[in-house]
């Protein structure tokens, strides 16, 4: 707490800037009206067709947590992982995996998440400015592996543009009780000179073994080991109130440059990430197995470009072009600290987009994409060959503007390679090429029914090549205590999509909502199976792990998310104002039965007071039972959680120094989110007090 106490001191300490001295300026009821930079065609949030949220400011600063997914779970549409406190990855209308795009500033993050879902995304919330997620149609610009969305966390490491002041920093500290959390994040620009700036950022996390709410062990995972009479699965059974082996440390340093004129600009940026972190124990419930605490030790160096032309053209109005390279490594260790396994993965991907100019109401982008991945596992656990991954795509996205009336189009090609290279002392592994052609397309348009009303549909066809997990799989992973086996033969999967939007901000009322619907032929998932086909697959070796294997089928996905407010009036010069959140899917394989992991109607409602120098808020989070299972699935009792906040901002709402108080999970509760895989053995944080000073100048 000691740096907590220094940086409150320095935070009240300095003066309040000019800023502070002007009017407070109103604060919206519901949520703003910043332009979406995901999408290459900017356009303000109310005007995208599809569902589409923004986390800024001081709702970011609230929901911050060491992961992505955790970052975000609370907004619509919205679960995630839960694989523990430090590897969680967001779920978009029940996708997850290869089908969510996690992006850096357009790029991807370079690292191994979606081989596993013990590994972690390689982002860290805290440098964050602002986290932009799409879902629908026009995440496919992104890529075939965005179907379920696009999550783009944007931060400052290359500059935008020169600090007027000539300086600039963005400073974060914060203290969380369930894990004895402190962090520390600071991101500053200096000008040298009038059109070149230089940026400095980095930030510090450790946490100690997560508290929860209850035992460690599900009803279910209790009862099961129970009833086996072993005496020597007992004590894991009577665990509670700390999550063994979920501590970790992650630090982070980088450094950039810009280039930025009144014509455009030019800016490059390098980046170390290190992380220590231990994954949740998942423990024997039948007798023969093996509990495991394994932690993993996650380096990556990066390097990134980011430049744009503004031509200001009849013709065109920018040139974007954006680069990264990662190489990447993470080491499982033992619990002795050897070293079991080692996972490898250098990536680069490159974007450019032409942006047309608008003529007429009529405007677009346009551009090509390319993707290289080469990854490989070394050691015990390499339960994948050693891959590359080449994708190329091409993709145009056209909108019209009638007034009333507004259309969009958008058509993708992929070109997609993968090949697996032999193993010489594993033969099992699959060795040789597969390639995909993949054509994606969307139509979508919207009409104002009123002013600040609009109503919207979307239609896309869609296609995805399978990835290297999906294709070239085939050995035991502990992670997920899984063997885990792919299929060489699996074809692309293909779906039609089926969009329908509201949007209403008018006066004190304020609703965005989305229903949907997707009809998949070749759905690519795993399911449970017969341990022979492992062991036939593993050349006649005993397998002791369930046996996991990749298949496809038709798939049917539909689902509605809603995201209300009301401002309800002014209580000493306070705005109150009320929001309800609701979100809801349902997967079936056709003829199979429930995709399984998929979260359960989701509601939270809550009550905000809003000053020109404190925020208020109280809400309720319920999540639903989910008792719709595959067969090797347990269902997931469902949990409420209530939280409160209050921030302050000492020198009215246009400064950016602010104290934050949090109280989440109140009456801590025992909370498990059924789509994680590890649920049974990790729920979620109990009661977590948290403390947020920010800073910026």
């Amino acid at each position: 707490m000691k740096f907590l106490l220094l940086a409150t001191t320095a935070l009240l300490a300095l003066p309040a800037p000019a800023a502070a001295q002007q009017a407070p300026r109103p604060r919206d009821a519901h949520r703003s009206d910043d332009l979406i930079v995901t999408a290459p065609i900017r356009q303000s949030e109310t005007d995208v067709l599809q569902g589409t949220s923004v986390l800024s400011g001081e709702a970011l600063t609230r929901e911050l947590r060491p992961t992505i997914g955790e970052t975000l779970a609370r907004l619509p549409g919205v679960s995630a992982t839960s694989f523990g406190p430090n590897a969680s990855r967001p779920i978009l209308r029940g996708f997850s995996g290869d089908r969510v795009r996690i992006l850096t500033d357009g790029i991807g993050s370079f690292d191994a998440a979606s081989s596993s879902v013990d590994h972690a995304v390689v982002i860290d919330p805290l440098l964050a400015e602002r986290i932009e997620v799409l879902r629908g149609p026009v995440a496919l610009l992104y890529g075939s592996s965005a179907v379920g969305g696009v999550v783009n966390v944007i931060d400052a490491r290359i500059p935008r543009r020169v600090p007027e002041a000539g300086y600039r920093l963005d400073a974060i500290a914060g203290y969380g009780s369930a894990a004895d959390q402190r962090n520390v994040a600071a991101s500053a620009d200096v000008a040298i000179g009038p059109r070149f700036v230089v940026n400095v950022n980095g930030s510090y996390l450790k946490a100690d073994d997560l508290r929860i709410g209850g035992h460690v062990l599900s009803r279910e995972a209790r009862a099961a080991a129970l009833a086996t009479g072993d005496a020597e699965l007992v004590p894991a059974t009577q665990l509670r109130d700390r999550l063994p082996n979920s501590a970790v440390e992650t630090w982070t340093a980088g450094v950039g440059a810009a280039l930025v004129t009144d014509g455009g600009s030019l800016g490059i940026s390098y980046g170390h990430y290190d992380s220590l972190y231990g994954v949740p124990i998942r423990y024997a419930i039948a007798p023969g197995q093996e509990a495991e605490a394994p932690r993993l030790d996650v380096r990556q160096d990066r390097v990134d470009l980011r430049a744009e032309v503004k031509t200001g053209g009849d013709l065109l109005d920018a040139i974007r072009l954006r680069l990264g390279h990662a190489d990447y490594r993470h080491d499982e260790l033992e619990e002795d600290g050897a070293i079991g396994t080692t996972f490898l993965n250098k990536g680069t991907e490159g974007r450019l987009e032409v942006v047309q100019a608008t003529r007429g109401g009529w405007t677009g982008a346009s551009g090509v994409q390319y993707l290289g991945r080469d990854f490989e596992a070394i050691g015990e656990e390499a339960f994948l060959p050693p891959s590359e991954t080449e994708q190329v795509g091409v993709f145009t996205l056209q909108q019209f503007n009638f007034g009333d009336f507004r259309a969009e189009g958008g058509v993708r090609y992929e070109h997609t390679s993968l090949t697996a290279r032999p193993v010489a002392d594993a033969p099992r592994f699959f060795a040789g090429s597969r390639s995909y052609d993949a054509f994606s397309g969307s139509l979508g348009a919207s009409y104002a029914l009123g002013e600040g009303v609009r109503i919207g549909v979307n239609g896309s066809r869609t296609a995805r090549a399978p990835s290297a997990e999906e294709l070239f799989s085939n050995g035991a992973h502990a992670g997920t205590q899984a063997y885990e086996l792919g299929n060489p033969n699996a074809r692309t999967e293909r779906s039609w999509g089926l969009e329908a939007t509201f949007h209403a901000h008018s006066g004190p009322f304020s609703l965005d909502a989305s229903a949907y619907h997707n009809w998949f032929d070749g759905f690519i998932y795993d399911t449970q199976v017969d341990g022979a086909v492992c062991q036939a697959a593993a050349g006649g070796e005993e397998v002791e792990l369930p046996c996991f294997q990749y298949q496809q089928a038709d798939a049917r996905y539909w689902g509605l998310e809603a995201d209300a407010a009301l401002r309800l009036g002014t209580v000493a010069g306070h705005v109150l104002t009320a929001e309800l959140i609701g979100d809801y899917v349902r997967a079936t394989v056709v003829d199979r039965g429930p995709v399984p992991r998929i979260p359960p109607l989701r509601l939270l409602g809550a009550v905000e007071a809003a000053g020109p120098a404190t925020t208020a808020r109280v809400e309720v989070e319920h999540a639903f039972e989910q008792d719709r299972t595959a067969a090797f699935e347990t269902a997931t009792d469902g949990y409420t959680l209530v939280n409160a906040s209050l921030a302050f901002r000492p020198w009215g709402d246009g400064d950016r120094r602010s104290i934050l108080l949090s109280a989440n999970n109140i009456f801590d509760v025992e909370a498990r989110r059924h789509a994680s895989v590890l649920k049974d053995f990790a729920p979620l944080a109990g009661r977590d007090l948290r403390v947020t000073l920010r800073l910026g100048i």
